[in-house]
């Protein structure tokens, strides 16, 4: 009776770690633009929310204000990072009339130069670094 050997052999486990490999390198990319586009969430919410904190401050003040930290009544009292930091917001410009409101990329996120700004105005015109971007 032959004893037969049993395990697995140097061929076979470097074929299963090329595989892997391989594998790793079509997944990891992808998966880091998705987790990019699902933090576009978080820049498009703060603008909305600095819209309506405008709106507000003009119904009260009738004049739009460029004092994003400032707490109420002199200012709107928003922080100038969202929420997890990936974008930073700015008031571009305000007066009586008019607001302009842009979330920039930054950290981790300003690798997406997809979709690295977005502005928000007193109309709600929405507009980003690419069209397809809000």
């Amino acid at each position: 009776m032959l004893n037969k050997m049993r395990g697995v052999t140097l061929i076979e486990l470097v074929v299963v770690v090329a595989i892997v490999a391989l594998l790793a390198t079509i997944a990891v990319p992808s998966y880091r633009q998705f987790v990019m586009r699902s933090h576009r969430a978080e820049a498009k919410s703060a603008l909305l929310n600095l819209a309506a904190a405008q709106e507000k401050f003009y119904l009260q003040n009738n004049t739009y204000t460029d004092a994003l930290a400032d707490a109420p009544p002199d200012g709107l009292g928003l922080l100038a990072t969202t929420e997890n930091g990936y974008y930073t917001i700015t008031i571009d410009d305000a007066d009586a009339d008019s607001f302009a409101a842009t979330a920039t990329a930054a950290g981790g996120q300003a690798d997406d130069t997809h979709c690295g700004t977005f502005t928000i105005d007193q109309a709600g015109a929405r507009t980003a670094t690419s069209n397809d971007c809000w």
